[in-house]
């Protein structure tokens, strides 16, 4: 197991990465969500059967870290808005955010700042389809979807990230007069 796993961890760990801090949009956050993948992996790589690609496994188990880290946020985050007096003590974050550092070019500024708009599904679906590579079936087989349904969010999701970077161009003045997506 150990040598399977180390394989697993050198093909596959910046692909994990990559995934995870697309979907999270921090860095140390991601870090600790690939490891918690991984100690998945650890536990139920004799369940898998091969019937996918170890890729495709890793990145459905990845996607369920995700979700489960939003509703860990989402509870987290009530709890804040129901306790905290927002009128009294407004919040400033002096730091830039992660991709504001990676991120050289202002179109993919934009595109990815956009991206945070999307529903999460939205999210996944452009993350694993453009970023990551996958193809629709494999987008399919690693969220647990049809093809279809990965087709009509993918379809929805450039359709609302294309919106979302006109009205951004619109409100920031960028010099672009239409955002190719498609």
């Amino acid at each position: 197991m150990d040598s399977a796993f180390d394989e697993l961890y050198e093909k596959y760990h910046r692909d994990l990465f990559q995934f995870l801090f697309y979907m999270v949009r921090n860095r140390e956050q991601a870090e600790d969500l690939v490891q918690e993948v991984y100690i998945k992996v650890l536990h139920s790589y004799g369940r898998f059967e091969g019937r996918s690609s170890e890729k495709t496994w890793l990145l459905s188990i990845a996607r369920h870290v995700a979700i489960d880290f939003f509703r860990k946020q989402r509870t987290w985050r009530q709890k804040i808005m129901d306790t905290f007096d927002w009128s009294t003590k407004p919040l400033h974050d002096p730091y830039p955010l992660p991709e504001e550092v990676a991120m050289q070019k202002e179109e993919i500024q934009m595109m990815y700042r956009c991206l945070g708009q999307c529903s999460v599904d939205q999210r996944l679906v452009v993350v694993l389809r453009f970023i990551q590579g996958l193809s629709v079936a494999e987008t399919a087989e690693a969220l647990g979807w049809t093809e279809s349904k990965v087709k009509t969010t993918q379809h929805r999701a450039l359709k609302r990230l294309k919106q979302q970077m006109e009205e951004e161009a619109a409100k920031g003045g960028w010099q672009h007069e239409k955002v190719p997506m498609e």
